[in-house]
């Protein structure tokens, strides 16, 4: 194994107090202060791959944003894109409260509404959106076409709809680590058992037209990392493993792993840190269509 000359720095510890039962059907990430500060990290740096290839037309004003959670993709898109108001709901008060707090200036302006309610039954007429955006909460729904559908209803012939979403078994990590590899089998498996799907994203384009949106078209983002550029891999492997480690607290509480196997995945993602030879491959899917 190949080591860099000067000793990189190792990836912070996140705290993992106990993760209380998610309101979510496969939410394994919390509702604490640190988590909802660390999805605002998120969104903030995976918004230049997320958002190249969405396009709002200066016609299209309301948005519906369903899972908006603390408001951190909410605020890019009302950053981006001037013209839009977004109509965000969710299903949880703690996101939610974040959410206003977060979002403070932009309700004042009355470009952002907030809604708590479940998506099963959307409390909104049809055909009331021009379009809708959602992105990492279909994984968490364990009826993500029924959300879906009931999107559809709400917006108007022809809006646009895009969904983003994770594929957790395109996840590779060099140099081999099998306490990572044992962590992030019983992440899926847990999330899976709790009604979510963290292979939902090869399904979006299924998905979608089952719900009865049309001209699908998907897109894979493929993320590659090594040492060609070693201060930006090593800023994916911090993310990564931080995202990770936020369901850390769940897992414990599921007796799916121990403080042991934790202890091995933090020193191998040290290592990782500090060789230059360390690879991260991972991939999302973006998928857009049209409502009816």
């Amino acid at each position: 194994m190949n080591k860099s000359k000067g000793k990189r720095a190792s990836p912070k510890q996140p705290s993992r107090p106990a993760t209380p039962v998610s309101d979510h059907y496969g939410y394994v990430h919390g509702y604490t202060r640190g988590e909802q500060d660390r999805l605002i990290r998120q969104a903030r740096f995976f918004e230049e791959g997320l958002y190249r290839n969405v396009v709002w037309p200066r016609n299209v004003t309301e948005i519906l944003e369903p899972g908006c959670g603390v408001g951190a993709q909410t605020e890019i898109l009302l950053r981006r894109y001037p013209h839009l108001r977004v109509t965000g709901i969710d299903q949880s008060k703690a996101q939610l409260g974040r959410a206003r707090e977060y979002l403070k200036k932009q309700i004042s302006e009355d470009r952002v509404q907030l809604v708590e309610t479940k998506g099963e039954v959307l409390p909104f007429q049809a055909s009331q959106f021009h379009g809708a955006f959602i992105c990492f909460v279909l994984e968490h729904v364990k009826k993500p076409v029924d959300l879906l559908r009931e999107m559809r209803r709400t917006l108007q012939p022809g809006a646009l709809i895009y969904c983003t979403e994770v594929l957790a078994s395109s996840f590779f990590f060099h140099p081999y680590a099998p306490a990572t590899l044992k962590f992030c089998f019983a992440f899926n498996d847990h999330q899976w058992n709790m009604g979510g799907d963290p292979f939902c994203g090869a399904k979006l384009g299924n998905h979608l037209m089952e719900a009865g949106f049309q001209n699908v078209q998907t897109q894979v983002q493929s993320y590659l990392l090594d040492k060609r550029k070693p201060k930006t891999r090593n800023a994916y492997l911090q993310e990564y493993y931080e995202m990770l480690m936020s369901g850390a607290g769940q897992l414990l509480e599921a007796k799916l792993i121990d403080q042991t196997l934790i202890t091995e995945m933090e020193r191998e993602w040290q290592r990782a840190m500090e060789d230059e030879d360390s690879v991260l491959f991972f991939s999302l899917v973006q998928a857009r269509g049209r409502a009816l």
